[in-house]
């Protein structure tokens, strides 16, 4: 617990940065800070993102996508590097006024269209191709379900958990003990419905299973947060453990992985540029 109990002042200003990785970054406020352009490659679609898990879901889309046949997904990658504050820019702001990673630009059609958080963009790009989302009425509300689940359980898992897990100044246990609660929660949810689906929608693989595996994937292996896999018991969700290797299998998934992961790697990426990436 902290040293001393805190008592929240009659109305909070914020004067002090906070400590922890971000704080340097972090504002109660949105909006442009630098005047930065955009980049612009040749494809019709302009991703600007990092390789974290919500970066993760759409380039695996897009991954998935291409293997799948559909020439017109050609993407260029940009990085976005969130430490250093490129969200922030007017060119990424212009895009997604939240200033959060991924933001989609798509320029295949006679207008750009701007497309900003990661289920939007999942869902954009799905019903674009008609790929990775089902058809009938039950089945499209399964996965939107899906989905949408991912969607709020997000927070709770990476500014909940990691953030107060890994990154928090200081190591308060109510705050660690709710948010492992709620993660351990969420992981109980996904093992009970992979006993009786073979994915989350049902039968076909789809954008829930890429949204829902780039979060649960990196934490069951103990690749993120500091080894939390251990920590969480990540061993006990036996379904989600059979699900987690049979989508971390696909070339598309691998590929989309690894894009926009590191500064080391190039700012600008096509897909074919990752082939000779390729793991065992």
């Amino acid at each position: 617990m902290a040293d001393a109990e805190y008592t929240p002042p009659k109305v909070w200003t914020w004067n002090k940065e906070n400590g922890g990785p971000f704080a340097s970054i972090n504002r109660p406020t949105a909006g442009a800070q630098t005047e930065r352009e955009l980049p612009v490659g040749e494809h019709p679609f302009q991703l600007y993102s990092l390789g974290t898990p919500n970066g993760q879901k759409v380039t695996i889309l897009f991954e998935e996508l291409l293997a799948a046949g559909h020439s017109g997904a050609e993407y260029d990658a940009w990085l976005i590097n969130i430490r250093d504050g490129d969200q922030f820019g007017s060119g990424f702001v212009a895009i997604n006024p939240n200033s959060k990673i991924p933001a989609l630009l798509d320029r295949s059609g006679p207008e750009p269209i701007r497309v900003f958080e990661s289920g939007a963009i999942l869902l954009h790009l799905a019903e674009k191709f008609g790929a990775f989302i089902p058809t009938d009425p039950r089945g499209r509300a399964e996965c939107l379900s899906w989905l949408m689940w991912q969607m709020g359980s997000a927070p709770l898992i990476g500014g909940g958990f990691g953030h107060f897990y890994a990154y928090a100044p200081i190591k308060i246990e109510y705050a660690i003990d709710r948010y492992s609660m709620e993660t351990k929660r969420l992981f109980s949810v996904a093992d009970n419905r992979l006993a009786e689906s073979r994915f989350l929608a049902g039968d076909d693989y789809t954008i829930a299973d890429m949204a829902v595996y780039a979060w649960f994937g990196l934490l069951y292996r103990g690749l993120a947060y500091n080894d939390a896999g251990e920590f969480l018991s990540m061993h006990e969700y036996t379904n989600v453990g059979r699900w987690v290797e049979e989508i971390g299998a696909r070339p598309a998934v691998k590929r989309g992985q690894k894009v926009n992961v590191a500064t080391g790697l190039r700012e600008r990426h096509s897909a074919a540029d990752f082939d000779s990436l390729e793991t065992a």
